[in-house]
């Protein structure tokens, strides 16, 4: 049988709604990266439907960009966090897949050495946030001429687990 291009282009778009209709909050998915802009990345998922990973879905260490996450062509786990069916869009996370709080301090104790990406620097100099695991990130005391994307050597001061925190000192 010969397609013509408008039939592949509808069986095309009859994939597309059929896995967007199956989409549920809450449900992981896999989806395939396809595109990266400054606010985000568009991710096919199975069946062929596109969504949208904001920045902030992406890590709960502030990134200045999603490239430093993620790559066009990677294939990633990701979770529905929103489906609007009247305009045929949703959006995913993908930091909620990488553990919560409590999985990711688990391996980390007190007086333990530990390499860290600087995220941030608080306002008035009050401090400097420190990844330590791509969902886990410390807080250390300021020091000067230390600059976003620095990799730093930390230990680690205090874990207050009721307030998901963890106090580092530069070393």
């Amino acid at each position: 049988m010969i397609y013509k291009k408008n039939d592949i282009e509808s069986e095309s778009e009859k994939t597309n709604e059929k896995s967007f209709n199956q989409l549920e909050v809450g449900q992981k998915v896999y989806g395939k990266i396809i595109n990266i802009k400054p606010y985000g990345a568009f991710v096919k998922i199975e069946g062929g439907a596109v969504g949208l990973l904001h920045i902030e879905d992406i890590s709960v260490a502030r990134i200045k960009s999603p490239e430093e996450r993620l790559h066009i062509g990677q294939k990633i786990p990701v979770i529905v966090k929103s489906v609007d069916k009247q305009a045929k869009k949703f959006n995913l996370s993908y930091k909620e897949i990488l553990g919560t709080w409590q999985d990711n301090i688990k391996d980390i104790k007190v007086g333990q050495e530990l390499q860290g990406t600087i995220r941030e620097t608080a306002k008035g100099n009050k401090g400097i946030f420190i990844e330590l695991k791509p969902n886990l990130v410390g807080m250390s005391e300021y020091k000067p001429n230390y600059n976003f994307g620095d990799k730093v050597t930390v230990l680690v001061k205090k874990i207050i687990p009721e307030k998901h925190k963890v106090k580092l000192k530069i070393i």
